[in-house]
């Protein structure tokens, strides 16, 4: 597991960069926390072929959540954004890089940031 990161001042960007082997493949994940929510990357290489951003709202219990571009059948990057704002009341901003093949992946995954969001809140 590596880490890699720098703090930053309220009202500025933070980055939090971290890696880990799932499943045979190495996935890296790159955090920029801002004053309100977060932009969550993950992938295997450098592709940014979605995005999806969730919200609380307070009309409903469960965060509102949308794809801004990418392949509206994959829904990956909404639900989970979806259940990192349920779990962080911030808005979510994610953008999930990997073949959706392995059924187990995304789950491990998901996971794994939340294990980073144990050891290191403050990153996120």
């Amino acid at each position: 597991m590596e880490s890699a990161s720098s703090s930053a001042n309220e009202g500025t960007i933070s980055v939090h960069n971290f890696s880990e082997k799932i499943l045979e493949q190495v996935v890296h994940f790159h955090v920029m926390k801002m004053k309100d929510g977060f932009f969550l990357w993950i992938g295997a290489s450098s592709v940014l072929s979605n995005l999806a951003v969730a919200m609380c709202s307070k009309y409903d219990s469960v965060p509102l959540a949308t794809l801004v571009f990418g392949d509206s059948s994959d829904t990956s990057p909404s639900s989970l954004a979806q259940r990192l704002t349920k779990k962080t009341k911030k808005q979510v901003f994610v953008s999930y890089n990997l073949p959706s093949t392995e059924a187990n992946l995304t789950l491990l995954v998901e996971n794994r940031v939340k294990k980073e969001m144990e050891l290191f809140p403050d990153k996120f």
